[in-house]
């Protein structure tokens, strides 16, 4: 009998991997995640922000960076204005940095729900290709029977769409959060 848990597990970690994603997904409040994807030149070596600052959300329109050496307060603001997908406006005091989250227009938010939808299509890519391992590894399985293969590609399948349909579930309330006002 063919076992299906191994290739379940990997599609669960492709949607971890999708949720952390949309995690980074500016959805017009202020939310730590959203800098997440930053690297920081410090002490000679790129790291992530969350590595050389802690950040916090002050409120849904604030997002305030404390560097744990201020002497990087510099650097942390320059990577943080340079992530043009998020034209952030960072500006410091000299100990934290400050970055307020301007409301997005209309036309930002569709850019925004465009972009989230590409890292969509790459998971269910990635969902696809495990679903295409899963297979082979059936087909060249000798010990079972036709019956008992075609049993397992059906079941290979029903995993497929339950994992998709839990990554269109996913975006459907992520866009629809981007697209309230």
């Amino acid at each position: 009998m063919f076992d299906i848990k191994e290739d379940r597990k990997k599609m669960e970690d492709t949607i971890e991997r999708f949720r952390d994603e949309m995690k980074k997904v500016r959805t017009g409040r202020a939310h730590p995640d959203m800098l997440s994807g930053i690297k920081v030149e410090v002490y000679g070596q790129f790291m992530p922000l969350n590595q050389a600052a802690n950040i916090t959300a002050a409120d849904a329109t604030l997002l305030v960076v404390t560097p744990f050496d201020p002497a990087n307060i510099a650097a942390i603001e320059s990577a943080i204005r340079a992530d043009q997908s998020l034209g952030l406006n960072p500006a410091d005091d000299g100990r934290v940095i400050r970055v307020p989250i301007p409301a997005l227009t209309e036309e930002r938010r569709k850019e925004i729900v465009k972009n989230a939808s590409a890292k969509v299509e790459n998971a269910k890519v990635a969902l696809r290709n495990i679903r295409e391992d899963a297979r082979k590894a059936v087909k060249i399985a000798d010990e079972m029977s036709e019956d008992v293969k075609k049993r397992a590609e059906k079941d290979i399948d029903e995993l497929t769409k339950e994992f998709t349909d839990k990554i269109d579930a996913e975006f459907k309330s992520k866009s629809d959060e981007i697209m309230k006002l």
